[in-house]
């Protein structure tokens, strides 16, 4: 496999886009990660779209050759990918694998979704094809659901706390404030969080991600063309990828999802690195119990220790396991099959020492994009480079 490196990166904010196309979004996207490389269209090979629901949502499907047709780009292979949340990871996943196995030396990754335009019935619909429909489906559960039942477990196995998850709100609604790509950024209280309204026991309002429009795009290139990159390039040290139960009897504990595990597994070792070697993370906190899960899933703290890593402080930016210092899924939204792409973007700016949020001497960056009922999970590890 030959090393291959991020050479530009681009994104829309995550919020609401009424008056813009989804097609429109991810060619803004696109085109400001190919404009930022300053390298020629005609020399990218291959194109990975990341996309969920615009079939149900929008009545539009093709997603990936009408970007392309937008961008100019030539005829190349063009194909949409979709994991449920996890869509925009696998895009990059794919992207990675062509230019690493020689396919091409310059892959271009997308992610899209327009969801503010449907009611809350439709997007709940739409956002429910990510469960076994012959189980899952047909019982009534949501995705709040799910993760209150999670919360519950996690509550009565470890004694954590309304105020040590509402720490996981704080955190990232804050971080939003600085983002200027993040939605809904806010200055909260412990009581504000607690106070806000039920949406299913005991999650409250803050602790669910915004339903939102947006693209994220990046644009991968092998070493041999770094000579032509202009801004300074981050390596991809590892793209792994693993399925979990695509329904809720799966999981023999909800406590974790296996398919995060086995990713991080993979992504260690395919980067040939510990979890303790990584500066900053960005992660699928979908829900504010899911932050806590997906980081003891991913080997950053102990089982059990997660909510108090967060009320102690230790996952804000300048803590010693910075995570989610754009502001995450809460304060960003979850356009979700942007979502992935949004958070290699945001690591980039991180490796390049230009983020809003900049943690300080970050070095190793990791990302984490779970779909569904944890049916799939992506994990990939970037490095900053010296030039």
């Amino acid at each position: 496999m030959r090393p291959v490196f991020v050479a530009g990166i681009g994104s829309s904010a995550f919020g609401r886009h009424p008056e813009t196309s989804i097609e429109a979004l991810a060619i803004r996207a696109a085109d400001a990660a190919i404009r930022e490389a300053g390298l020629d269209r005609s020399d990218i090979g291959a194109l990975y779209l990341g996309n969920f629901v615009a079939g149900p949502l929008l009545g539009q499907e093709v997603l990936a050759g009408l970007v392309a047709d937008g961008l100019g780009l030539p005829q190349i292979p063009c194909t949409k990918v979709e994991g449920a949340c996890a869509s925009g990871g696998i895009a990059f996943r794919h992207a990675y694998l062509a230019v690493a196995t020689g396919m091409c030396d310059m892959a271009l990754a997308v992610g899209a979704e327009k969801m503010t335009h449907a009611d809350t019935a439709a997007v709940t619909s739409a956002l429910n094809c990510a469960m076994d429909f012959r189980s899952d489906g047909v019982s009534g559960l949501t995705f709040p659901g799910l993760f209150g039942l999670a919360w519950r477990l996690y509550e009565q196995r470890y004694g954590a706390t309304r105020d040590d998850i509402s720490a996981v709100v704080r955190k990232n609604k804050g971080n939003g404030l600085k983002n200027p790509l993040a939605q809904m950024g806010a200055d909260l209280s412990t009581q504000e969080i607690g106070n806000a309204r039920l949406i299913c026991d005991p999650l409250r309002l803050y602790d669910c991600c915004p339903a939102s429009d947006g693209a994220a795009a990046v644009l991968l290139v092998s070493g041999e063309r770094l000579r032509d990159v202009i801004p300074q390039p981050v390596q991809v040290l590892a793209s792994a990828q693993a399925r979990g139960s695509a329904r809720i009897a799966g999981h023999p504990d909800l406590c974790t999802f296996e398919a995060t595990v086995a990713a991080a597994k993979g992504a260690y070792a395919q980067a040939g690195i510990t979890a303790d070697e990584v500066s900053c993370v960005e992660l699928h906190d979908c829900f504010s119990i899911a932050e806590i899960i997906d980081a003891e899933d991913l080997g950053l703290m102990p089982r059990g220790a997660g909510a108090g890593y967060a009320a102690e402080g230790r996952t804000a930016v300048d803590g010693d396991r910075p995570i989610n210092a754009s502001g995450g899924l809460l304060a960003k939204g979850h356009p979700v099959g942007a979502t992935g792409l949004g958070q290699i973007y945001e690591s980039v700016l991180q490796l390049r020492g230009m983020h809003t949020n900049q943690v300080k001497g970050a070095k190793v960056a990791l990302t984490h994009n779970l779909g569904g009922t944890g049916v799939a999970c992506t994990v990939n590890i970037l490095r900053a480079t010296d030039a």
